[in-house]
């Protein structure tokens, strides 16, 4: 799908101010399913080589790039190989949902400790596992969060279901709320979210224009804090990741990408729109 033609109106009225624009546009952007594959294993979930370099590309055009993720920062940044790839030199990573923070410019993290309530979860969560038949599911302890993973199970999607009363038990016994995502659990702190995170990455930029390209649920906090920018007037785009897996981002997207790969092939889309208004602009 061509990025020239987002499906709606104020889809395609965002996509005329970042491409007469672009220094003044946020790219924000989700990890898993979106830069990177969905994959049985988390710590194997590297970003689609093409996707980076295309997401490289677009950097140098646009005013910011910032990931925001529920993964940790410093494993998006090694996933992502952001460190060893030129284009990113300004880019922001916000991780734990907004919680922690990486900048490039300065190669610095800010980590918040774990709150104690997450070392009780870990203690507990095997055995709730187990007594509702699912002691196989991959329990993945993120540092401010837990999440469990089915994907790889015989039902991945029937497990999920069993598993989220439970677990949204123990979360709250703890203080704690779940994130559900494609084929995963989350248990984390309450009071942040990629919205949140969204809305204060645009205050502190200043930027006029911004995009943001998310493929699950936990995504639709930040696809629904550009649609309050939109309401008070600022240019938003949004993009979809679609999966066969997912489908609530879809209705309320600017703009569907076949995965990482199409995500790819979007930025460049994109990357090269925003050159040849530049020549354009410079002959005339």
């Amino acid at each position: 799908m061509s990025a020239f033609r987002p499906r709606t109106a104020v889809g395609k009225a965002a996509m005329t101010a970042i491409i007469e624009h672009p220094t003044d546009t946020l790219l924000a952007l989700d990890f898993d399913g979106t830069l990177a594959p969905i994959v049985d294993d988390p710590e194997l979930a590297y970003a689609d080589p093409d996707a980076v370099a295309a997401l490289a590309r677009v950097g140098g055009l646009l005013g910011w790039i910032v990931l925001i993720t529920g993964r940790p920062a410093a494993v998006a940044v090694r996933l992502g190989g952001f460190r060893d790839h030129a284009g990113f030199e300004s880019m922001i990573v916000l991780g734990q949902y907004g919680v922690e923070r990486w900048d490039a410019a300065t190669d610095t993290f800010r980590l918040p400790a774990e709150p104690n309530a997450i070392a009780a979860v870990k203690d507990e969560i095997r055995s709730v596992l187990e007594t509702h038949h699912a002691p196989a599911a991959r329990i993945e302890h993120k540092g401010r969060a837990i999440a469990v993973h089915t994907r790889g199970l015989d039902d991945p999607s029937g497990t999920l279901r069993r598993l989220s009363g439970p677990l949204v038990d123990l979360a709250r016994r703890h203080g704690l709320v779940v994130e559900p995502g494609r084929q995963v659990l989350e248990i984390r702190a309450p009071g942040m979210d990629k919205g949140k995170a969204l809305r204060s990455i645009v205050a502190e930029t200043g930027a006029r224009q911004v995009i943001f390209a998310g493929d699950d649920l936990g995504d639709l906090p930040a696809f629904q804090a550009v649609q309050q920018l939109r309401d008070q007037g600022m240019p938003g785009l949004l993009v979809c990741s679609a999966s066969i897996e997912e489908k609530a981002l879809e209705q309320i997207s600017d703009l569907l990408v076949d995965g990482p790969a199409g995500l790819a092939a979007w930025l460049t889309d994109l990357a090269e729109a925003i050159m040849e208004r530049g020549r354009a602009s410079a002959n005339r």
